[in-house]
């Protein structure tokens, strides 16, 4: 794990992003498929964290027809385990990864006003977080950080 911190804020958008969505998941014998890439897109377009059903009823609008929240789960998972998307575990919600290609353990500022999610990669803190819960006789597989709060913007 690399040592060293750095912020992304999630303002995902654009074809680069579903580009690189793309080829992440390509990367690992996984499909592309249209209903993959139109829950992307409206995840990508989202401006803070979606659900499932939210998604659902995106793709849903824009389809014509409707889609199953559980087939919108299933591919948000597939995307968590493949670096393309990141669950805030405390809203039960998705954002697009702004960095597919950056493998971090992630720390999540969620504001309580507005409700946006800035995602910061602090590999010293999370390290020390696994290297106490390896101490504890626990194999971590992935830290969740979330500090809730107010953000600039709203405080």
């Amino acid at each position: 794990m690399a040592t060293h911190a750095h912020h992304h804020h999630q303002e995902p958008t654009g074809d680069g992003l579903a580009d690189a969505a793309r080829a992440t998941l390509e990367g690992r014998n996984e499909q592309w498929t249209p209903m993959r890439a139109a829950i992307f897109d409206a995840l990508a377009a989202e401006d803070k964290p979606a659900s499932a059903y939210d998604i659902a009823d995106t793709v849903s609008k824009a389809r014509g027809k409707r889609v199953a929240p559980n087939s919108v789960y299933r591919i948000l998972d597939l995307f968590v385990a493949n670096n393309i998307a990141m669950r805030v575990e405390s809203a039960n919600a998705y954002i697009a990864n702004a960095h597919p290609g950056c493998h971090h353990d992630c720390i999540f500022l969620v504001c309580d006003t507005c409700g946006q999610v800035t995602h910061i990669d602090d590999d010293p803190i999370t390290g020390s977080l696994r290297s106490a819960a390896e101490k504890a006789g626990f194999v971590p597989v992935r830290p969740v950080i979330e500090v809730r709060g107010t953000c600039s913007a709203c405080h």
